[in-house]
This record gives structure tokens, C-alpha cells and sequence, in this order.
């Protein structure tokens, strides 16, 4: 490819301009060290040679970037994608871009993606149920806003806008002892956002029926892997569950497959309740019961809460927990005879 067709580079901007390059990668970063005319010529050049020249029009007038950084723990989780329509919705309407990024649930590659982020002078950050501890984060962030979603915290700095995973489930058990249920079990979620309030909240609510002798809670995770490695626990020890209460609709998905597999029905022999509400939940052939999350509007006021943070420079974070509704469908019924 010749010059004249390739694209500009930081040193054909240093020579328009006439300065050098590293006079142009202070610019760029919005050194203090720039002169205004030296700043005014670096960008008067980097607009004739198109040299990333709206980014840099908007670095070289302002500190804001218009770009905002977006981590989610897991691409293959409906609720998580349906979660990115609310930030990207929201975004779009105040003018800002969204990058997104995944740290696969590995806290290395979280450091790494969120360092990435930073070096391209996000905003914001929006961290989708991370995996680091939030001591790390907090150190890793600690200067541009951020926001935590699908994950409580109570960090001064850090952010973060939740569901109320604790009555979420309480909702749930309520609606099984209703149908007359008494051996309610729970297939947890491990060490992920919200499991560890979905967890108390099954406590809580089965203590609360006077149900305590038949709490019992089996291994598992946000995955249909861990709704069935949960299931085939519960079918193969014990005394076995009149009703399933899922970490989440995918756990419930793997749950279904075993009991399908076992020659049982839904509701028929066991209910089954996931958590989420994703769209998944609502094909007509799964018909779940499940706890809706507002993951749009949590996307939304995530970006909401980050931006305001970043233009008032709050020094105290938010943190929001919006109200969960049980949706009730074709997978609950009463107990067997």
C-alpha cells in the first residue's frame, strides 16, 4: 500500500504541525505542558490529515472523551447482553460511544481489559458483575467514575446499581409455599454477583414458611452447566425436591435438561424457577417462572450514574437497588399427590 492511500500517523501529524512527536502524544493526552498555540497547531493538523480527527478534536478542546468503557463478565448470558441494550440505548442519547470489553470471568484478564480501557480515557467505567475483589478495583480505578452492575458493594468510590436479589427470592419461595410446596430446594450461584443475597433470601423466606428442616442449597453457578451438576445432585442424594430454585434462567435451563432426561415433568413433578427473567424464559416450549430483573433500566442508570459522577466529580458513590417482580409462567404448579 502506498503513503497516499495509508492511514495518518502520529509522526505525519508531529510534521504537519512542526513540532515533534512527543509534543503530539502530550497534546493528545491534554498535557499541561502544551503551549495553546503549539495544542492549536497539533490539531489544526491532525483535522487536515484526518488523523483520528474527531477523538482528537474532542481530547484537545476538553477532558472528556465521549467514550465509555464497558466490562461484562459474560457474553454468552442473555441477561447480560439484554443489559448492554439498556447502556448502549442510553448512551446514544447523551452522545457517547460505548466500548465494549470481557474479562471471561478471569480476574487477570479483567486488570488487563480494564487497563485498556483507561488508556483510551474513557469517562466512565461500567463493570458488569467483575470478579475482581473490590479492593483491586478500587485501586485500578480510582481515577475516572465507575459503576458496578449486577453487583453490590458498598465502596465509597465505586458504584453500583443492583436488583433486590434478597426479596427476589423470597418472592419466589413465597409463590411455591402458596402452590403448597414444602421441600423447596436451592441451586446456588456460587460467588457471583447477587448469589450470595439469592442465597439469603431462600434462608430467610424458608425459615420464615417454618420450612427450615428442608432448606437445603447444592453447588452451581450462572450457567447450564452448574443448573445441571445442581440438579443431579439434588435428584441423586436425598430426599427429592418437589421445586428447583435456580441461580439464574440458565441454571434453570440445565436443571430442565436433567430432569427431562430423568423421565420427570415441569411442573407436573417438579417446579422450577429460574432468576433473570431473560428472553429466553419466555419461549413459548420453556415457559419459566422466573424474577425479573429491569436490566435495561439498570443499564441505563448505570450510565446515568456514572456520567452525572463524572460532571459533578461526586466523591461519594451511588448505590441503587431497584425492585424485583416475580413473573410467573408455565414452569410452577403445585406439588405431586
Amino acid at each position: 500500500m502506498g503513503r497516499g492511500m495509508s492511514r495518518p500517523t502520529i509522526l505525519d501529524v508531529a510534521e504537519r504541525a512542526g513540532v515533534s512527536k512527543s509534543l503530539v502524544s502530550l497534546a493528545i493526552r491534554d498535557s499541561p505542558k502544551v503551549s495553546d498555540e503549539n495544542r492549536r497547531r497539533i490539531h489544526q493538523a491532525a483535522e487536515e490529515l484526518g488523523y483520528r480527527a474527531n477523538a482528537m478534536a474532542r481530547n484537545l478542546a476538553s477532558k472528556r472523551s465521549n467514550l465509555l468503557g464497558v466490562l461484562i463478565a459474560d457474553l454468552h448470558n442473555p441477561f447480560f447482553a439484554e443489559m448492554i441494550d439498556g447502556i448502549e440505548e442510553f448512551a446514544a442519547s447523551v452522545d457517547h460511544r460505548v466500548l465494549l470489553t470481557t474479562g471471561l470471568r478471569l480476574p487477570s484478564r479483567e486488570i488487563a481489559a480494564i487497563e485498556s480501557l483507561l488508556e483510551l480515557r474513557v469517562d466512565g467505567l461500567v463493570l458488569a458483575d467483575p470478579q475482581l475483589p473490590i479492593g483491586r478495583l478500587e485501586d485500578l480505578v480510582r481515577t475516572v467514575p465507575t459503576v458496578m452492575l449486577a453487583r453490590a458493594t458498598r465502596s465509597s468510590h465505586v458504584a453500583s446499581v443492583v436488583n433486590d436479589d434478597h426479596a427476589g427470592v423470597e418472592m419466589v419461595v413465597n409463590h411455591l409455599v402458596e402452590l403448597g410446596h414444602q421441600r423447596i430446594t436451592h441451586i446456588d450461584g456460587g460467588r457471583r454477583g447477587g448469589a450470595r443475597r439469592r442465597r439469603a433470601g431462600y434462608r430467610s423466606a424458608m425459615a420464615a414458611h417454618g420450612l427450615g428442616e428442608h432448606v437445603r442449597i447444592v453447588d452451581g453457578d450462572y450457567t447450564e452447566d452448574g443448573g445441571v451438576a445442581g440438579a443431579v445432585e439434588l435428584l441423586t442424594a436425598g430426599p427429592p425436591p418437589t421445586a428447583i430454585v435456580a441461580a439464574n434462567d440458565l441454571a434453570a435451563l440445565g436443571a430442565l435438561n436433567v430432569l427431562e432426561d430423568a423421565g420427570l415433568s415441569v411442573p407436573e413433578d417438579v417446579s422450577l424457577v429460574g432468576y433473570d427473567n431473560t428472553d429466553l424464559a419466555a419461549l413459548r416450549h420453556i415457559s419459566l417462572t422466573s424474577v425479573d430483573q429491569p436490566r435495561r433500566r439498570m443499564g441505563a442508570l448505570a450510565v446515568q450514574t456514572v456520567l452525572d459522577a463524572a460532571r459533578e466529580g461526586s466523591a461519594t458513590a451511588q448505590h441503587l437497588v431497584l425492585p424485583s417482580e416475580l413473573v410467573v409462567r408455565d414452569s410452577t404448579g403445585p406439588p405431586p399427590s
